[in-house]
């Protein structure tokens, strides 16, 4: 099977720009990409006025000020004038989202594929050298359009703010039960880690309008630079088998892996964001059909926690996971 195809069950995948160029969209907003989950702690952070004022002074008044020097001492600013093919990519996925304040964007010797959007009053995006040898320009534009939507959607900020409340609840670990509820507010909070990547990914889709380009992303963080001998169908098989295979034993140990990951593992990245795509809500946004910044006001804290609870429901409605399986018939059972 070509790289232009998924698995044979999943359908075909749309890969393709249009004819005459990305679609741009004016207007959009950061809601149309984050995950229902994601978005529904966004718009409930945001409702925190004031503490998220406070901390971003306080975060512009030393951090980030060390953080631009040492960028500017020991990295490489992109410009017009400097690793120019990447600032041109930068600016034509800006101008697809609409964007206008860009962060700063600058390349860090890394030999690694990667990149990440760090700051909180002025965010700057940053991206290893390695990713410019192993990436081509869809796949480029993939990446910078993820951090970018990291930056747009304030996650630098909203990061921040729970790890300051996590922090306070360190003044109950001391008693057996504080330490149980720490526990849950970390995985909590790594779990909307995982959730705003996921959001960040379908920033990068919306931007390309190439999802085989974000596919390839995929593979090649999990494999290596060179697909020359991967079959990116096969790849986004390994999703489906990771989270059918095996019996409890390997469910609770998923748990446990991704407990204290920031990022979900690159297979599972992959299918999430086709799957985004496949429901439909990717193509109606390029037909136009897609929320507005405008509206941002409007949004409502209990249709959002709706929507992210609907979001967790409906994956383990449809989950393959043995243990989804068991408490599915358990509940019949019942």
């Amino acid at each position: 099977m070509s790289d232009d195809q998924s698995p044979a069950e999943g359908g075909p995948i749309e890969i393709r720009e249009p004819a005459r160029g990305p679609v741009i969209l004016r207007g959009i907003s950061t809601r149309a990409w984050e995950h229902p989950a994601d978005r529904g702690a966004l718009v409930a952070l945001r409702e925190l006025r004031g503490f998220d004022i406070l901390l971003r002074k306080m975060s512009g008044m030393v951090s980030e000020r060390a953080l631009r020097l040492s960028l500017m001492g020991s990295a490489i600013r992109v410009d017009r004038h400097q690793y120019a093919r990447v600032h041109d990519a930068y600016l034509q996925v800006a101008a697809v989202l609409d964007a206008t304040d860009l962060p700063e964007l600058y390349i860090t010797r890394n030999p690694d594929l990667g990149g990440m959007c760090i700051g909180i009053d002025k965010p700057v995006i940053v991206v290893n050298s390695g990713s410019l040898d192993v990436l081509d320009e869809a796949e480029l534009k993939f990446l910078l359009a993820h951090e970018l939507g990291h930056a747009l959607s304030g996650h630098g900020l909203y990061r921040t703010l729970l790890m300051v409340l996590l922090r306070l609840t360190t003044s109950v670990a001391w008693i057996p039960v504080g330490v149980v509820g720490l526990r849950v507010i970390t995985a909590a909070l790594y779990e909307w880690s995982r959730k705003s990547e996921l959001s960040a990914d379908r920033a990068g889709a919306l931007a390309v309008q190439d999802p085989a380009a974000a596919v390839r992303v995929m593979a090649k963080m999990a494999g290596g630079g060179d697909l020359s001998d991967v079959d990116t169908a096969a790849f986004l098989e390994q999703a489906k088998e990771f989270e059918t295979g095996g019996d409890l034993r390997d469910s609770f140990l998923k748990l446990l892996l991704l407990e204290q990951r920031s990022h979900d593992f690159a297979v599972a990245r992959a299918a999430a964001l086709k799957t985004w795509i496949d429901d439909g809500e990717y193509r109606e946004y390029l037909a136009g059909a897609y929320p507005k910044r405008e509206d941002d006001k409007d949004a409502s804290i209990t249709a959002e926690a709706r929507a992210a609870a609907k979001s967790y429901k409906d994956l383990f409605e449809t989950s393959g996971d043995p243990l989804a399986k068991l408490l599915r018939k358990f509940r019949e059972g019942l």
